[in-house]
């Protein structure tokens, strides 16, 4: 299993549309760096729902439910989307700044490739936020 943050504009597509929905497709990606972020994604991957732009916050966890397939907004073809659905929310939202400040995130792909909408995660980095957000981690990679 790997991991991911997916980033959106609250405005565009937020949180809260992500639990009405149930599922969705991740789409308009284009960038070639996170595009091939897209096409390395399997399903039962992680990932955390990142609010950019408003909130800059980490808000909920989704999975990978249909790997890499044609992006629909575009005639080109370079470009491919996944389809996601939420697995939980997180109790408690961690943001950029408390990101930022954590001794074990220097590094995390989220600051370091702050223009990229589809960034890996470590493990580590992973089972962190979530205990920043207060939810097993545990349970997660059990599903």
């Amino acid at each position: 299993m790997q991991f991911w943050l997916l980033k959106s504009e609250p405005y565009k597509y937020s949180w809260e549309q992500m639990l009405q929905d149930g599922s969705t497709f991740w789409d308009g990606v284009r960038n070639f760096q996170a595009r091939n972020h897209l096409k390395a994604m399997k399903i039962g991957d992680l990932a955390c729902f990142y609010h950019s732009n408003e909130g800059k916050e980490i808000v909920g966890i989704v999975k990978v439910i249909k790997e890499a397939y044609p992006d629909h907004t575009t005639d080109e073809p370079d470009w491919v989307m996944v389809d996601i659905a939420p697995v939980c929310s997180l109790k408690k939202s961690v943001s950029l700044a408390t990101i930022k400040a954590h001794p074990a995130l220097q590094n995390i792909a989220l600051v370091r490739q702050s223009r990229l909408s589809v960034v890996p995660l470590t493990k580590n980095e992973f089972e962190i936020i979530c205990q920043l957000g207060e939810i097993d981690v545990n349970l997660l990679t059990k599903k």
